[in-house]
């Protein structure tokens, strides 16, 4: 089917009912009084719908133009979007980007980032991985991530300062380790201790690493923060996790321990581009993104 009219013409319509005149409009359109007249008539014409009542100066859209312009509006704004769309495809911006997390990190500081992104970049999908330890070397060594987030230094690959995370030693309210007082780390020994596996593999790969104090007589490995929570509020034994997570859950069900010597310990969390002289513009501006929020923060 062949359209009648035209965006211009609606566009011209949207113009008036805004300024409140079709002089108003012209100028605001950078045209003649008399070819936005003529537009309108012609619209009018086409459509043999009454648009546009002129009484004196002012221009006031009839109950029918009023009707047919608030469809028109999401058709102007659907029309700008792709044109925005296009000219970002066109300068090179990337369809897809990589974002690699360690767990480590507060998520609030990325998820804020990205909202500002898509915002501003409809043209690129974000594919997001959590990632820990080996996992996290990997997707930079191997540059499948465009944006990284990581916390272990990683040779060759310089990064920004972004974030500290606290790590606190937790167990479930009514647990043994909490009716002893202040503890030495030898008190913990003989209780489960709950870890969070390295994402990269099997506690058996040869790839994988373990990262900090590992000396329960018996262990419980998980696959992320979430599973160590639950583990740990069903008192199956003690596990450090990120101060954010605590106070973001108001996890009631929880005692944070006081441990000689180690009550809590801060891991410096990092950014960088894994690709380098390669990364794409949309990956340039999200890493921007993340590292102001993570000021604002």
């Amino acid at each position: 089917m062949r359209l009648k009219s035209t965006f211009e013409q609606w566009i011209t319509l949207q113009e008036i009912y805004r300024s409140g005149s079709i002089q108003a409009a012209a100028e605001v359109l950078n045209k003649s009084h008399t070819a936005l007249i003529y537009a309108i008539r012609k619209l009018e014409q086409q459509l043999d719908v009454k648009l546009v009542e002129v009484k004196g100066r002012r221009a006031k859209l009839s109950s029918a133009g009023m009707a047919l312009l608030r469809r028109a509006d999401h058709m102007l704004e659907q029309a700008r979007d792709l044109e925005e769309l296009s000219r970002q495809i066109a300068s090179g911006v990337e369809s897809d980007i990589t974002v690699a997390i360690d767990h480590l990190c507060d998520p609030h500081i990325i998820c804020r980032a990205l909202s500002a992104f898509v915002k501003e970049n409809t043209a690129t999908s974000v594919q997001v991985f959590e990632t820990s330890l080996s996992k996290t070397r990997d997707m930079v060594v191997s540059q499948l991530a465009d944006v990284a987030v990581i916390n272990l230094p990683i040779t060759n690959f310089p990064a920004e300062a972004l974030s500290m995370t606290s790590m606190v030693p937790v167990v479930a309210k009514g647990h043994e380790l909490t009716e002893k007082g202040d503890l030495a780390m030898a008190d913990l020994t003989r209780y489960c201790q709950i870890v969070v596996r390295d994402a990269g593999g099997t506690n058996h790969s040869r790839g994988s690493l373990d990262v900090g104090w590992l000396k329960g007589q018996q262990r419980m490995t998980v696959d992320n923060f979430e599973q160590a929570i639950y583990a740990v509020e069903a008192g199956v034994g003690f596990c450090r996790l990120p101060e954010h997570l605590l106070n973001e859950n108001k996890l009631e069900n929880l005692t944070v321990l006081s441990v000689e010597g180690s009550n809590c310990y801060q891991v410096p969390v990092h950014i960088l581009l894994p690709k380098g002289s390669k990364t794409g513009p949309a990956a340039h501006k999200l890493y921007q993104l993340i590292i102001s929020q993570a000021q604002k923060e």
